[in-house]
């Protein structure tokens, strides 16, 4: 399974077709800060799987900041990262990947492409891809049981 992680659209729906057309992923996953860009994008591609979660530029207060998923036996959390300080530390962030047993946990907001294995728990920021200088996003690959996961500038 092939999962696009993108993050921080600041309205570049452009930005975000290309990354689809080029990865042609298996799943969607949105990170926030660009919730209508996110669903119009998902318009746009209706036969993919799609998550998302609110940033803190979305004012979505009746949505969850972030969810859980399960892909094959994997734990993935998503959110956006502000509710975890992510620009400060990835400490809390590392605690509730602990006590939450997480194999991934997915985040944007810092706009700063990231990945870093913790212990058992693999942390991907995909960056921005609404940057209008160096768009980013990411991507997520599951097979035999098997997480990995890297950045891409989109060129």
């Amino acid at each position: 399974m092939k999962v696009l992680v993108l993050s921080d659209f600041h309205g570049n729906l452009t930005n975000m077709v290309r990354a689809v057309e080029a990865e042609s992923p298996h799943m969607i996953v949105h990170l926030g800060d660009g919730w209508r860009e996110a669903r119009q994008l998902h318009g746009q591609f209706p036969m993919l799987p799609f998550y998302q979660v609110p940033g803190n530029c979305d004012f979505r207060p009746s949505e969850p900041a972030e969810q859980l998923l399960f892909w094959e036996e994997k734990r993935v959390l998503i959110c956006h990262g502000h509710t975890y300080g992510v620009k400060q530390s990835l400490l809390r962030a590392g605690y509730a990947a602990e006590e939450e047993n997480l194999d991934l946990f997915l985040f944007g907001h810092t706009h700063q492409p990231l990945v870093d294995m913790r212990g058992k728990t693999l942390f991907l920021n995909p960056g921005s891809i609404g940057d209008h200088f160096r768009p980013f996003y990411g991507i997520i690959t599951l097979q035999n049981s098997h997480l990995d996961g890297h950045t891409v500038p989109l060129v």
